[in-house]
C-alpha cells in the first residue's frame, strides 16, 4: 500500500511538472525585443524559421556574428543562403556554420567552443518555443560563464493552452519534457561532479611544494 501512495505521489509530482514545463514554453513566445548580445546563435531543427530568426536580428544589430549550429554537412553555405532571406553581405561576412553538432547537447558544446573562440560573453539564443527550456540547460552545463537570452520561435499548434486534448501537441510536449528532464539531471550530476574535484584541488603552495 505503501509503495502504490509513493508511486501516485510521484505520478502527480510528475505530471504537475508536465503542465509546469508547457507554460513555461508558452510563456517564451511571442518573444520579447531582446538587448543587444555579443552574438546570436541558432540551434537548427524542423524548419529554416529558426535561421531566419537569427539572421534577421543579426540585420537589427542584435550581435556582432551569428553562428548557426548543427548545419547538416552535406548542405552547402551557398544552399542554405538561399534559403534565407535578407542581406547577402551579412550573411557573407558574419555567419559561420557548425557542422559537429548532431543533438543538442551537440549543439552546447559547439556553441560553447564558438563562443570561446571569439571571446564572447553573452548570447542571444533562438530555437523554437518548446525546445528552449532543454537547449539554455544545455548550453548553460557546457558554458556556464555565458550570459543567455532566449529570442523563441513560436510554435502554432502549442499555443492553445489545451494542448494537452489533441495527441500531437500532447505527444511532442511530453516527449520534450522527458527530455528536458534528462537534461537537467545529467547537468546537476556534472555539478555535483565537479565539486569534489575543485575542493580536493591543490592549491599552488601545496603544488610548489
Amino acid at each position: 500500500m505503501k509503495f502504490l501512495t509513493f508511486i501516485a505521489i510521484i505520478a502527480v509530482i510528475w505530471l504537475a511538472g508536465l503542465f509546469a514545463f508547457a507554460e513555461r514554453v508558452r510563456g517564451y513566445a511571442p518573444a520579447a525585443e531582446p538587448a543587444r548580445a555579443d552574438a546570436i546563435v541558432a540551434l537548427t531543427g524542423p524548419s529554416a524559421e529558426r535561421v531566419n530568426t537569427a539572421i534577421r536580428l543579426l540585420e537589427q544589430d542584435k550581435g556582432q556574428r551569428v553562428l548557426i549550429s548543427g548545419v547538416n554537412r552535406e548542405v552547402r553555405r551557398q544552399e542554405l543562403r538561399a534559403l534565407t532571406p535578407g542581406s547577402s553581405r551579412l550573411f557573407n561576412c558574419c555567419v559561420d556554420l557548425g557542422f559537429e553538432a548532431e543533438d543538442t547537447i551537440g549543439n552546447a558544446q559547439e556553441i560553447a567552443a564558438w563562443a570561446e573562440s571569439k571571446g564572447y560573453d553573452s548570447l542571444i539564443v533562438v530555437t523554437s518555443d518548446y525546445h528552449m527550456p532543454r537547449a539554455l540547460t544545455e548550453i548553460r552545463a557546457a558554458a556556464p560563464e555565458l550570459a543567455l537570452t532566449p529570442y523563441a520561435v513560436e510554435t502554432p499548434s502549442l499555443d492553445d493552452s489545451e494542448w494537452w486534448r489533441a495527441a500531437v501537441t500532447a505527444r511532442r510536449m511530453t516527449l520534450e519534457y522527458m527530455k528536458y528532464l534528462a537534461a537537467l539531471g545529467r547537468a546537476l550530476v556534472g555539478h555535483v561532479g565537479e565539486r569534489p574535484a575543485a575542493e580536493g584541488a591543490a592549491t599552488p603552495t601545496e603544488k610548489a611544494a
